[in-house]
């Protein structure tokens, strides 16, 4: 037989020299790998080379239709495996690599680790949601164990390992928006007020002043800061990987952004870069210095929830304000901005928001406001026209 690099939707037809066969013609197909990695065929011998090539044809059709398992001795735990360390691991963040093993861990693997690849039907997907969901798990936990396993049968199917991604004929249930709360003008206002002996105090005025993510906030170093030009370099996120606290590149590209500073922001970020100078001369040698902004007490990253928990719930209790979600202070700025007026592509482009269909879906509760308003000047144009 020809020496062939084999890959997935091949096959081949050749002549055997074999003098103990009577077909002389070998047609064959190329299954995948088995668990060992080894290569699997499906062959078949004719006795002429049409023939050989007709049997060749119709069974890569049968594979194309899923019809032809291609590797039933490996599972999809061993597959899923695989997969994370050499497709997912090379290719994106840690914390997002993390986020991946975990989904692997703890839904996927207990409920179809042992399930051979080549065998997966989207009916086993569907249990495996069900199963997901009356766990207690919400929506959105279904959605994103629905993503990996799309993500993972793609790559088998580019491997060469299946035929087809079974998650294809399989829709999860779709997540329930959550509610956003932003605050008022007033309840800011308080909010503010309430913060205004916290040490972190800027922290929440660029929170409600600039939308910027929690992730964000906590990575910004005062090399960020330009006070001349009164604005802000996002260039970096803080987050809790298998590593430890690490800082990486932002959501996505757009989310590496100059952003400019109210007056009320700048003077709150000269007031606490004051007060950090006095705790670091205090601390001396003990200070771990970071340049970060927005430091812990002795200049160490702040861990999200320690924030939360510590600092930002006991504000809000302060404030007798809702228990609202930090992220709600980002959904404050945009629609404080929006309902000033602002163009949605300012909005979007001081949000970090990949396109400006993203702010207009997110926000699109504030539109109809901004519609009625637009009516009213309408109004109020030609009305005044017709006085004239």
């Amino acid at each position: 037989m020809p020496r062939r690099t084999h890959t997935y939707g091949s096959g081949s037809v050749w002549k055997t020299d074999d003098p103990r066969r009577k077909k002389k013609w070998v047609a064959q197909i190329y299954l995948g790998v088995d668990s060992q990695g080894k290569a699997r065929f499906q062959r078949s011998y004719h006795a002429t080379q049409a023939e050989a090539r007709t049997w060749c044809a119709e069974q890569l059709r049968r594979l194309q239709a899923g019809q032809i398992v291609p590797s039933p001795l490996q599972n999809l735990g061993d597959y899923l495996t695989r997969w994370l360390e050499e497709a997912v691991r090379p290719t994106v963040r840690p914390g997002t690599y993390d986020d991946y093993a975990r989904l692997v861990r703890l839904h996927i693997l207990p409920a179809l680790g042992t399930r051979p690849l080549g065998k997966l039907t989207p009916l086993d997907l569907m249990r495996l949601y069900r199963t997901i969901q009356e766990s207690g798990r919400s929506a959105r936990t279904t959605q994103y164990v629905h993503a990996v396993l799309h993500r993972a049968l793609d790559q088998a199917v580019r491997w060469g390992l299946i035929p087809r991604n079974v998650a294809d004929l399989v829709d999860p249930p779709r997540p329930a928006r959550t509610e956003m709360q932003p605050l008022t003008v007033e309840q800011v206002k308080r909010f503010l007020e309430a913060a205004r002996d916290d040490r972190l105090h800027a922290l929440y005025v660029l929170a409600v002043t600039t939308g910027l993510r929690i992730g964000e906030l906590l990575a910004l170093q005062w090399g960020d800061l330009d006070t001349e030009r009164g604005t802000l370099h996002v260039q970096r996120s803080l987050r809790r990987t298998s590593a430890g606290l690490v800082f990486q590149e932002p959501k996505s590209a757009r989310s590496r952004r100059v952003i400019s500073l109210p007056t009320l922001a700048l003077a709150a970020l000269r007031q606490h870069r004051a007060r950090q100078l006095e705790e670091r001369l205090k601390l001396g040698t003990l200070w771990d210095d970071h340049d970060l902004i927005f430091p812990n007490e002795v200049g160490r990253p702040i861990e999200r929830q320690n924030l939360i928990r510590r600092s930002f719930k006991k504000l809000l209790q302060q404030a007798g304000l809702p228990a609202i979600r930090f992220h709600d202070l980002r959904h404050t700025a945009a629609t404080l901005l929006l309902s000033l007026g602002e163009h949605p592509k300012v909005v979007q482009e001081r949000l970090g928001h990949s396109t400006i269909a993203v702010t207009m879906d997110v926000y699109s509760h504030v539109l109809p406001d901004l519609q009625r308003e637009a009516a009213a000047k309408l109004d109020r144009l030609l009305h005044d026209s017709r006085t004239d």
